[in-house]
């Protein structure tokens, strides 16, 4: 009898994890020479986009009662929040009542887990829970006891980066033996084949100039003003455009900064885009300037993409993934004029083909198969 997987990732707005958790989903659905039955809970229609595509790579959708998720607010922290508290509180007797009665092999918590952290702390499974780690989590006190007190529970604790696995450690959260490093499933390999193919974007604004690009919802984590600002003092700027690809709630805020410093022939923000390769494979440059990221996505596809990679190093993926700066260029994160300089040294280079080989290489570490195989190897070996 196939062994059952309950996934559980509710995802407000189009934010990597969603293509992550779907990725993950598809792989342990149809990689191995012994399948899983894969399941991703539904809790308030947030898949319903994805609903023919999870078909058909054998992933199963389970629906609760209440569809209300484009009535949630998505932007803004304090709406986010308040979207998170009504996923939790009309999800919390149907997904205690899912689990009591389907008693699922293995659940897998991404996104909200404090409501299934919740049912595992006050209630019995028969079920093995694994606490899936997005992100850089806010190791506050609360946070730190409430984890603590659910080590015993816990089966398998994954973190996607090296970084995120030490720091738990070294704070004794959990069990060592317990915490893992596990890649998110970014990239499909075949999707990326395919879209590269597509070439039909005008960039004519271009005008044979030298393209940066950075990606990610304009949100304060993502720190595209600094960054506006550190391309505008940049002397070599009259060589470069730069283009900013995303939405979010901090739109208004940087078409201002482009204008103030009369940017607009410079920088562009292109708005959400469905398939990003088609942008990046016409680049040059791809920077990542966030207050605090994972690894962050964009990184991972700008490798893939052969784009030379600047980023901050802020905590806790991008130092990793660029080998603390051996494959690419890390700037002090936030710091005025650190940025300006990084786009000096990298302008001043004649050749970084060995930064783009590596970078590349890197990326494919994570690809669906390879989180596949990470994962099933630690499910396997923790049984």
């Amino acid at each position: 009898m196939k062994k059952k997987i309950y996934y559980w990732s509710p995802c407000l707005t189009k934010i990597g994890t969603i293509k992550s958790t779907i990725n993950s989903a598809v792989a342990m659905a149809n990689y191995g020479k012994v399948k899983f039955d894969v399941y991703l809970i539904n809790s308030c229609g947030e898949w319903d986009e994805h609903i023919d595509y999870l078909s058909d790579k054998n992933v199963n959708l389970i629906n609760f009662r209440f569809r209300f998720f484009k009535y949630l607010p998505k932007n803004g922290f304090l709406k986010s929040r308040i979207s998170y508290c009504l996923i939790y509180l009309f999800s919390f007797i149907p997904l205690l009542k899912l689990l009591r009665k389907n008693k699922p092999d293995f659940f897998i918590a991404h996104l909200i887990t404090s409501l299934p952290l919740t049912l595992l702390k006050f209630f019995k499974f028969e079920t093995e829970f694994i606490l899936r780690i997005s992100g850089m989590p806010k190791l506050n006190l609360f946070r730190k006891a409430f984890w603590k007190s659910l080590n015993s529970k816990l089966k398998i604790i994954t973190c996607p980066t090296n970084e995120l696995k030490n720091q738990l450690i070294k704070d004794k959260i959990f069990d060592s033996s317990k915490i893992f490093y596990l890649q998110d499933a970014i990239l499909n390999i075949e999707e990326f084949i395919q879209n590269s193919k597509l070439n039909d974007i005008n960039i004519s604004y271009a005008d044979n100039k030298k393209i940066i690009f950075a990606a990610g919802r304009l949100t304060r984590q993502k720190n595209f003003s600094y960054l506006i600002n550190e391309f505008n003092n940049f002397p070599e700027n009259e060589d470069y455009i730069l283009i900013i690809i995303g939405d979010g709630e901090e739109r208004e805020k940087l078409t201002k900064i482009i204008k103030r410093n009369k940017l607009e022939n410079k920088v562009f923000l292109v708005g959400y885009v469905k398939n990003i390769f088609k942008y990046f494979l016409r680049g040059n440059l791809f920077i990542l300037s966030s207050l605090w990221e994972e690894v962050g996505f964009v990184l991972v596809e700008a490798a893939l993409s052969n784009l030379f990679i600047i980023s901050s190093d802020c905590p806790n993926g991008p130092k990793e993934f660029l080998n603390f700066g051996k494959n690419g260029i890390l700037f002090k994160s936030n710091i005025s004029g650190e940025l300006t300089k990084s786009l000096t040294d990298f302008n001043k280079r004649l050749s970084y083909k060995s930064d783009l080989y590596a970078l590349k290489k890197n990326a494919k570490k994570y690809t669906k198969f390879r989180h596949f195989t990470v994962l099933n190897n630690i499910i396997c070996r923790q049984r």
